[in-house]
């Protein structure tokens, strides 16, 4: 049993090992505790990721994204289900879009959760995006490494729902499923130029609303001419409310996910460390700015302007003046 000194101390290497151990056996208590410090970046953060090594690259990790309205967090909801029917284990990352005032998010997808209530085989938590305009938010990622060495079978990643620019979970998860309903209207032609080069499965969810074939015609004709993949993509009608075709998209997900998880564990979990190495970097140069690079800025940006240099080369010279 984890005590209230493990609760509230991590500060040796050995102190960690027996949190992770705690969360390996599944105390929920210590897996929540795990993922609040490796959500808060907190000085724990690196020996909880060094006690979780020896557990990590065995998880699949499925992200969920497609234009608000599509409902992700319902199809997320009776994926569990379905997933647990056949005794896997489930890790699910819902992240909410944050004020731009407050920073603050309602965290409510949870609410469309049920088949994770009273499930100690579910674990869901919710994270704000924190403006991150990918959908998702850096500590998404710590978390997808917490669920894994707590020895989670799947993660489920449902991003914000903004549109075409949510296009982060394409470096986060082994199998991307984009979701699209009838009645979104111009989404359909929206995401042909983001989130069509992403999906590696496409669903048109609230199949039984009037609509959903021409939908699924729609996305068919974006999917042939989309480019550089030869891969056909398996475009599916689901109605998440009555668990009408979820089990034949929990099929396809694991067919692609079998596929995917054949190559290096080390290579998938590297690829998720690019991801962060590269938001880190653009925070550190957003930051820098704020500090005082911002006449730096105003000078290229008139040098752009009058067509004396390029973006491209402006924004090298901007980086080596920061």
């Amino acid at each position: 049993m984890m005590t209230n000194r493990a609760r509230q101390r991590i500060e040796t290497d050995t102190e960690a090992a027996a949190l992770i151990e705690s969360m390996r056996s599944g105390q929920r208590r210590a897996t929540a505790l795990v993922i609040t410090e490796l959500e808060r970046l907190s000085a724990a953060s690196p020996l909880l990721l060094r006690a979780m090594q020896p557990h990590l690259g065995h998880a699949l990790v499925v992200g969920f994204t497609g234009p608000p309205g599509a409902g992700k967090s319902t199809l997320v909801n009776a994926v569990i289900a379905e997933l647990r029917k056949a005794g896997k284990t489930v890790g699910v990352i819902a992240v909410d879009p944050s004020s731009p005032v407050s920073g603050g998010a309602i965290l409510g997808d949870r609410i469309r959760m049920t088949a994770a209530l009273d499930d100690d085989g579910v674990f869901v938590r919710s994270l704000a995006s924190r403006g991150y305009l990918g959908g998702l938010s850096p500590a998404a990622v710590r978390i997808i490494d917490a669920f894994d060495a707590a020895g989670r079978d799947v993660i489920l990643l449902e991003t914000v729902g903004t549109g075409q620019n949510e296009i982060d979970v394409a470096e986060v998860a082994d199998v991307r499923i984009v979701i699209s309903a009838p009645g979104l209207g111009d989404d359909i032609q929206a995401m042909k130029s983001g989130l069509l080069e992403i999906a590696d499965i496409m669903v048109v969810n609230k199949g039984d609303r009037p609509g959903a074939e021409e939908t699924m015609q729609q996305l068919l004709g974006a999917l042939s001419i989309r480019a550089l993949r030869n891969t056909k993509i398996p475009v599916l009608k689901t109605t998440a409310t009555s668990g009408e075709g979820v089990a034949e998209l929990v099929e396809a997900m694991s067919a692609d996910g079998a596929g995917q998880n054949a190559s290096e564990p080390l290579a998938r979990r590297r690829r998720r460390a690019r991801y962060l190495i590269a938001r880190a970097a653009a925070d550190l140069v957003a930051a820098r700015i704020r500090a005082g690079g911002a006449a730096k800025l105003d000078t290229f940006a008139d040098q752009v302007l009058g067509g004396s240099i390029p973006p491209e080369e402006a924004a090298r010279q901007l980086l080596k003046a920061l």
